[in-house]
Order: C-alpha cells, then sequence, then structure tokens
C-alpha cells in the first residue's frame, strides 16, 4: 500500500514510516508531498499532515493513533515508545520524558544534510528499531531504589563518631 505524508519528515513521521513497516505495511511504499496539500487529492493511506486519515487526536500524536486504530496498543513497549515520540514532537518546555529531548537530538543530527525524504527514512529506522529495544528493556527491570538510604544516626552523633576515629594532630605532624 502507498502512503503519504508531508515533505521534510521529522520524530512523528520517521516514527510513523518506522511503526508502518515493521508493524502495519512491510510492503509499504511512502510518497511526499508539499505541506498544504489536500489529502483527498492523493491516492493512498495520509498520515501527519492536515486531514490526514492518521494524524494528531487530542494529546495523541500520529504515531499514537497509529498505534490505537491497529490495535497494537498490547505492546507496552510501543505505547512507552509512543509518549517519548510525542514528547519529541512538541516544543521542549512540554517535554516530560528525558528520552524525548535525547531522540529529537539524535534525529535532526542524524537527518542533518539529509534532502531525500526516503533516505532520511533509512537513515532514522535503526534510531526507532534501537527505541524500541530500549522502551522493552526499559519495561522489564525494575525500578531501581528511589534514593540513598539515610543514616541511622543524628548529625550530632555522627560527628561525634567521626571524630572519634581521628587520631589528635600535633604542630610536628603540619611540618611532615
Amino acid at each position: 500500500m502507498r502512503w503519504i505524508t508531508r515533505q521534510h519528515v521529522g520524530v512523528d513521521r520517521c516514527a510513523c514510516a518506522w511503526l508502518i513497516r515493521t508493524r502495519i505495511d512491510p510492503d509499504a511504499t511512502f510518497a511526499f508531498v508539499p505541506s498544504g496539500t489536500d489529502p483527498a487529492t492523493v491516492d493512498g493511506h495520509t498520515f501527519d499532515m492536515l486531514g490526514a486519515e492518521y494524524g494528531h487526536e487530542g494529546a495523541r500524536c500520529s504515531f499514537e493513533t497509529l498505534l490505537a486504530r491497529h490495535s497494537l496498543t498490547g505492546d507496552a513497549a510501543l505505547v512507552e515508545m509512543g509518549r517519548i515520540v510525542r514528547d519529541a514532537d512538541v516544543p521542549p518546555a512540554r517535554t516530560r520524558r528525558p528520552e524525548a529531548r535525547g531522540l529529537d537530538a539524535l534525529l535532526i543530527g542524524t537527518v542533518d544534510g539529509i534532502a531525500d525524504d526516503h533516505r532520511r527514512l533509512d537513515a532514522t529506522a535503526p534510531l526507532y528499531e534501537a527505541l524500541y529495544r530500549y522502551c522493552r528493556r526499559k519495561l522489564d527491570e525494575p525500578p531501581g531504589p528511589l534514593a540513598a538510604p539515610r543514616p541511622r544516626l543524628r548529625l550530632s552523633r555522627r560527628v561525634a563518631a567521626h571524630l572519634e576515629d581521628e587520631e589528635p594532630h600535633s604542630p610536628a605532624d603540619a611540618m611532615d
């Protein structure tokens, strides 16, 4: 099937293309149209463009819309990945997940100087594959401790214990 989106693909559109190729339509082909193109005038599934079949819905980004409509929300790693993609697709002030800024930075660095959108998708596919594996691992590992355990002694007792362990210093020690 043919999938159509806007030119100059970025975080969400590259993620959508990865998801389409790996989970929805392995034989997908992609076409890129100028911004403002009416989706009714093109032949194929449209995504992440104004009036697209698959676009932002409420707080969801296009990637999350694809997950929901293709019954892929049972994969917790894909759902977590969608949250990271959504956060990377908005201005940094609205980003909540630390991975989002990293994804945005890696994507910008990867596509910098690549004008052809097909080459951009090819270049970014390994990033999204790695992000998916990271999300699986993140969800499989138990959470670590929230903070280091606090000492049981009060500060005054810790200081006294510390001072007891020190040997007295004499002026002769300072000359050595």
